[in-house]
């Protein structure tokens, strides 16, 4: 049998040590399932119709991050690797107005982008794909935070330099 990964959903390592601890603080535990007020979110948000006519989308990734992560408020535990760490929040609701933003990014990538909550009090937006890959929107540019919620809370929480996403 392999050695887990520190990202491997069934191992005692799943996130690093400080990711961890941040997590545990702010509410987390392995197991940690809240579907309910998933469906509650993606009800909103299939619901919900901008004044242009654009709608959300919603899939089984971004479901399955907010049940396991929704309404948890993380804060990193010290200064970061490369960058301050943002406090973040997993709540989608912060993005329902932003359904043509999401959507003219998730084109750009050639995905389909949905709403996952903010950093830093709403200066930046994060959102996830429909493989799970997550992102970050603010004014500086759109950033790319890890293939999947347990890398991107590891950028985030740790202040690791994302990556910027640049047209070619």
């Amino acid at each position: 049998m392999p050695a887990p990964t520190s990202y491997d959903r069934t191992s005692a390592t799943r996130f690093p040590v400080a990711v961890d601890a941040a997590l545990r603080a702010a509410g987390w535990q392995p197991g940690r399932w809240d579907i309910k007020q998933a469906e509650y979110w993606a009800d909103t948000l299939r619901d919900h119709v901008s004044p242009a006519g654009h709608r959300h989308t919603v899939f089984p990734a971004a479901v399955e991050a907010w049940a396991e992560f929704g309404a948890l408020r993380v804060a990193g535990p010290g200064p970061g690797r490369q960058i301050a760490p943002a406090p973040l929040r997993v709540d989608p609701l912060t993005g329902l107005h932003l359904a043509r933003t999401f959507a003219d990014l998730g084109r750009a990538l050639g995905t389909e982008i949905c709403p996952l909550g903010d950093e830093a009090d709403g200066r930046a937006h994060l959102a996830i794909d429909i493989e799970g890959r997550v992102y970050s929107l603010d004014h500086a540019g759109d950033w790319y935070l890890g293939a999947n919620i347990d890398q991107a809370l590891a950028t985030l929480v740790t202040g690791t330099q994302p990556t910027r996403l640049t047209s070619t």
